[in-house]
């Protein structure tokens, strides 16, 4: 943990949307960047066209199509390293990816992973929609419908991947899969429980980053805009 009263700053790339192969080349490009200390902590703030993701589990079964389909869906498919199971990413998605060393805010994974979750409840509480954390079903659920996924992967550390959380995609991609290898249970967005109009999509990034700044304990938040970034984007795609 910092000392007391050392003013610690948390660097936030608004990114638009980004291909999810070039957004995994950026954070494993980050990590490194983090870990010999040419960045500080930052937070990606992204979503991506339509994805599918596996897990390091690789729980092929859980996708319900055949693989040869999903480009006739117009989606694509990756398999990281990150935890968890199959997931879906898309418009609408608010994606974050923090890439943050746990030494230096003082936590362990699991506290790490309740941030997530709590920076997710939050938002959806600005707009009258009571979420919970999933339990020993991570992630942040209305009812028994979920509304934000959580997939980390944690190295000597160092943070990458992150959270979903579902303004308002198409929720029909995530029929095709058994989302995080949870059966009969339903996928919700942030437009279907709100009672209220929704604003931008990029007031509900902003206000996901500031949730995740306040509980990870950071005084502020400094903001790149995609313009600001570009080049490192095009640096880590370009990479073999």
């Amino acid at each position: 943990m910092s000392g007391a009263g050392a003013r610690r700053v948390l660097e936030a790339w608004r990114l638009g949307v980004v291909k999810y192969g070039d957004a995994l080349k950026l954070q494993e490009r980050l990590v490194a960047d983090r870990r010999a200390g040419r960045v500080q902590d930052l937070v990606l703030s992204l979503q991506h066209p339509p994805t599918y993701t596996f897990g390091k589990r690789r729980t092929d079964h859980n996708l319900l199509v055949p693989e040869s389909s999903l480009g006739g869906l117009g989606a694509e498919l990756y398999r990281t390293e990150r935890g968890g199971d199959v997931t879906f990413h898309g418009p609408r998605q608010a994606v974050l990816y923090p890439i943050l060393s746990l030494r230096d805010i003082g936590l362990g994974a699991r506290r790490y992973v309740e941030g997530l979750e709590s920076a997710m409840v939050e938002v959806a509480s600005l707009y009258g929609v009571k979420a919970r954390p999933g339990g020993c079903c991570t992630g942040v659920w209305v009812g028994e419908r979920k509304i934000g996924a959580i997939g980390v992967r944690i190295s000597s550390g160092f943070t990458c991947h992150g959270l979903a959380f579902n303004i308002d995609p198409d929720l029909g991609y995530f029929k095709h899969i058994v989302p995080c290898g949870i059966a009969n249970k339903d996928v919700t967005s942030l437009r279907q429980e709100a009672a209220v109009e929704l604003p931008p999509d990029e007031v509900i990034h902003d206000q996901l980053v500031q949730s995740l700044a306040k509980t990870f304990r950071f005084s502020d938040v400094k903001v790149k805009d995609d313009s600001e970034c570009t080049e490192m984007v095009y640096s880590a795609a370009a990479q073999q």
